[in-house]
């Protein structure tokens, strides 16, 4: 694999490749606070370590070792290009990383970024010179897993990498095996210092985001930390000059664009959706989790016996539910200050994806305008992930959901869902997703 293979150094990876040791937070106010407990991965009820995955890159060696799928090695790229390939992971999702906050910290500069590739449930990470890829994505029951590839030629072998949960353990991820997109301060060896870090989604300030990365695209007034590098970062504030990184379309002064697939695009609306995917997959996972626990500790105490769950069980599922309920429907997004867009054609082939109703729209529809998305609900609802979440709370979350789309809750909560939103999102659902309980069906 190479000395780069076993660099332990490496700080929270950018993105995917970060995960903790089965922590399970604790719920506060419907959202999962930061907590140093953990939960062993290796017992039950979470079986991390289980052989038998059923995500995407595990189904892609299994066609391989059968013989069902070739990959063809690339002289220039390697695996990359038949990786995407088969996986279904467009070029156009480029984005690119110059902060060495990765494992590979030691080949990545501004003059050589790191590459992450995309799609629903899988990332890619691809470095100048490396001796293999990085992949991490997403398992129904245990969530984030990650795995190495080599990139000589020969008969690919994707290889799960445990060593990220040795050096990865952070609540960033919603205390789970996970994802997550940082911005950091960076100097121009690529370097991070004593600056503030984010760990940004759709809910992040636009003024905090993609430190370290470079990002093409207009956005207008708003300004961001992509593009530019501080002249140091031994202080808590180091400055940065935003504006020389504002709506910038060509890379081609920072680095050789003909290194990378997709050239020198990283394209801004392929970052707001991997922001916004990252922590939904974690959300997901967390959700799942702790209706693991709940339910394992339920039968322990019980004895197998048939006894209701205690009020402390049932409030934890109900958290669990509504900051699944609260991320899905984006109650806390960033509002745009003006109309943003990319360089690369990432916002067809994410929209092309989508399931429409009769009238032609669908939850991957993308605004652009004032927020990211036409109908603010995670398009990750269709996921096998969502689909994969215990009874216990998926009932809990559909119940609420269809609370807010029909006007019923009084929280307040889902004050940012205008009833034009929620109507269009309830009409959307009851044409495009399998599996609604019944009453989503009532008087349509």
């Amino acid at each position: 694999m190479g000395q780069s293979r076993h660099n332990l150094a490496a700080l929270a990876a950018i993105v995917g490749f970060v995960a903790i040791s089965g922590a399970l937070l604790h719920v506060a106010q419907g959202q999962f606070a930061r907590s140093s407990y953990t939960v062993p991965l290796d017992r039950e009820p979470i079986n991390y370590y289980r052989e038998d995955l059923n995500d995407p890159v595990a189904k892609l060696q299994a066609k391989l070792d059968a013989g069902d799928v070739e990959l063809e090695h690339d002289a220039k790229f390697g695996y990359l290009p038949a990786v995407l390939d088969a996986l279904g992971i467009p070029e156009s999702s480029q984005g690119l990383v110059f902060s060495r906050t990765s494992l590979q910290l030691r080949l990545i500069s501004p003059t050589t970024p790191r590459a992450i590739y995309f799609n629903d449930d899988v990332y890619i990470g691809y470095v100048q010179n490396s001796d293999m890829l990085e992949i991490s994505t997403v398992d129904p029951e245990v969530g984030g897993v990650f795995y190495t590839l080599e990139q000589r030629q020969g008969h690919p072998q994707f290889v799960r990498d445990h060593q990220c949960l040795q050096c990865h353990q952070t609540a960033r991820t919603q205390g789970v095996p996970g994802h997550l997109v940082r911005s950091v301060f960076t100097n121009d060896a690529g370097m991070t210092g004593a600056g503030p870090q984010f760990v940004t989604d759709h809910n992040s300030r636009f003024s905090e985001r993609w430190g370290g990365w470079y990002v093409t695209g207009t956005h207008g007034r708003a300004r961001h930390m992509g593009n530019v590098t501080a002249e140091t970062v031994s202080r808590y504030d180091p400055p940065l000059d935003r504006e020389a990184g504002a709506n910038v379309a060509d890379l081609s002064d920072k680095f050789n664009t003909n290194r990378y697939l997709a050239g020198g695009h990283s394209d801004l609306i392929a970052l707001m959706v991997l922001e916004h995917q990252t922590q939904m997959h974690n959300v997901i996972t967390r959700a799942g989790y702790e209706a693991k626990m709940v339910l394992h500790q339920h039968a322990r105490l019980n004895e197998g016996e048939d006894e209701p769950l205690s009020e402390g069980a049932e409030r934890r599922l109900n958290q669990a539910a509504d900051a699944v309920l609260r991320y899905m429907l984006f109650v806390d997004e960033e509002i745009l200050a003006d109309p943003v867009k990319g360089t690369t054609s990432f916002a067809e082939d994410f929209q092309a994806k989508g399931k429409r109703d009769s009238s032609g729209r669908s939850l991957r529809d993308l605004d652009l305008q004032r927020r990211l998305f036409a109908y603010p609900c995670s398009y990750l609802i269709y996921s096998d992930a969502f689909d994969a979440l215990p009874d216990v709370v998926l009932d809990r979350l559909y119940r609420r959901l269809w609370e807010v789309l029909t006007d019923q809750d009084e929280s307040g909560d889902f004050d940012n869902l205008a009833s034009r939103h929620r109507q269009a999102i309830l009409e959307i659902l009851r044409e495009t997703k399998e599996g609604l309980p019944a009453y989503f069906h009532d008087d349509a």
